[in-house]
C-alpha cells in the first residue's frame, strides 16, 4: 500500500508496516508506543501554555518512539499526528537530536517553513551543558 498521504483510515497500517520493535509480542505493547506520541503532546502543550519545559522527558520520549520506529516514518507520524503550532517545538528537539525530516505532507515542507523554536534548543543545550559539567 502506498501512504502518499497520512490520514486516519490508513494511519494505523502505517504504523504497524514501520514498527521496528524485535522484542514486542502482544498488540498492547505496539499500542504503548503509540500512546508515547500522547504524551509528547501533552509535554509540548504544557510549555506552550504554561512555559513549563520538561526538557529531559520530552527527550526521553523522543528518543524511545524513534527507537522502535524508522528516522523518516517517526518523523511523519509525529508531524501527522501533532497539530501545526507544535511543529517548531518539535522540529527544533529533532534538530538537537539530528534527527531528519522531509516533506510528507503535501503542503507543508518541513524544513523550509517551520521555524526553530530559540527558547527550546536554549533550554536543552543549558541542559546538557549542566549534566556534561
Amino acid at each position: 500500500m502506498i501512504f502518499d498521504d497520512l490520514n486516519e483510515k490508513n494511519f494505523l497500517l502505517y504504523a504497524m508496516q514501520h514498527y521496528e520493535n524485535p522484542q514486542c509480542v502482544e498488540v498492547e505493547e505496539f499500542n504503548d508506543d503509540l500512546k508515547k506520541i500522547k504524551y509528547i503532546k501533552r509535554l509540548f502543550n504544557q510549555y506552550a501554555i504554561e512555559g513549563v519545559l520538561k526538557e529531559r522527558l520530552l527527550l526521553n520520549h523522543i528518543i524511545v518512539f524513534y527507537n522502535v520506529f524508522s528516522v523518516e516514518a517517526a518523523t511523519r507520524i509525529l508531524f501527522y499526528k501533532l497539530e501545526e503550532n507544535i511543529w517548531p517545538m518539535l522540529k527544533t528537539f529533532l534538530f538537537y537530536l539530528v534527527y531528519k525530516y522531509r516533506n510528507n505532507r503535501s503542503s507543508t515542507s518541513y524544513n523550509i517553513t517551520i521555524p526553530y523554536t530559540a527558547k527550546c534548543y536554549i533550554l536543552i543545550s543549558s541542559y546538557i551543558f549542566r549534566r556534561n559539567k
